[in-house]
């Protein structure tokens, strides 16, 4: 016979997690009718270990009492398999997670190569898949949980695209896609394709620590017209702006765009 304290020892736990174990009856020792101690027999400490498989499958404690209650093995089955489809679609969601973590860090690497600077580079395909009136339409975010892969808790906003219109004078208009990136091997795509050979590619900064409130929609524009004639360039006058990484400055966001405009 143990103590509770050997027990623990033993199996690399807490007195606390046996004592729980204990007032959820998942583990019965018996009492030292001198001394009041807790005594563990062989019996007992397996029913240590097994809780604590159990429990580490993540099972919650009220299936483990349903299964210690059960004299079927074929309920143990079906907690099991439940618990594996559980594991399964945690998976795919931390895989999801990944590819979400090396996106940003790519867009991180866009920064601190193109800030400032522009490039001549292809933008590559994207599916529409829907439209949203603008970005603070926020009735309409529906669009962009639907259209991309969702996490649990966040909006991403980096399947919205601005998609604007301007010549010399300035801008002319403007609409908000919602769009889905195409990978190589993806053929099961239905709506409208965008892609571009040869675009003017660049990142800005906007947000409230560089430019407080104030609108640069006139800048954008502007801004590439400059590069274009500078370069030889004959834009097509439209282009995609997208919000690559939100950071913060002093309490007050330090946004990042990234600009494609197309070149004939």
């Amino acid at each position: 016979m143990y103590t509770i304290g050997q027990v623990a020892k033993f199996l690399g736990v807490s007195r606390d997690t046996l004592k729980y174990y204990e007032e959820k009856e998942l583990v019965k020792p018996k009492y030292d009718d001198e001394n009041g101690y807790r005594k563990y027999n062989p019996y007992d400490i397996h029913d240590v270990i097994t809780t604590n498989f159990y429990r580490e499958l993540d099972i919650e404690i009220k299936k483990i009492q349903e299964i210690k209650q059960s004299k079927s093995v074929t309920d143990l089955e079906h907690v099991l398999a439940e618990q594996e489809a559980k594991i399964l679609e945690e998976l795919a969601y931390k895989k999801r997670l990944l590819k979400k973590i090396k996106s940003v860090k790519e867009d991180y690497y866009k920064i601190k190569e193109h800030l400032g600077e522009f490039t001549i580079t292809e933008m590559k395909p994207l599916e529409v898949k829907g439209e949203i009136t603008e970005y603070a339409a926020y009735e309409e975010y529906e669009t962009i949980r639907n259209s991309t892969e969702n996490l649990k808790k966040a909006v991403t906003l980096t399947s919205a695209r601005r998609v604007i219109h301007f010549d010399e004078e300035g801008m002319k208009e403007e609409r908000f896609i919602v769009v889905r990136k195409i990978e190589d091997a993806d053929k099961n795509f239905k709506g409208e394709v965008l892609s571009h050979p040869k675009c003017i590619y660049t990142v800005i900064e906007d947000g409230r620590f560089v430019n407080g409130e104030k609108s640069i929609d006139h800048e954008v524009g502007e801004r590439l017209l400059k590069i274009a004639q500078d370069n030889g360039y004959e834009l097509t006058g439209m282009a995609y702006i997208n919000i690559l990484l939100t950071t913060y400055e002093e309490g007050l966001e330090r946004v990042f765009l990234e600009m494609y405009a197309p070149i004939k």
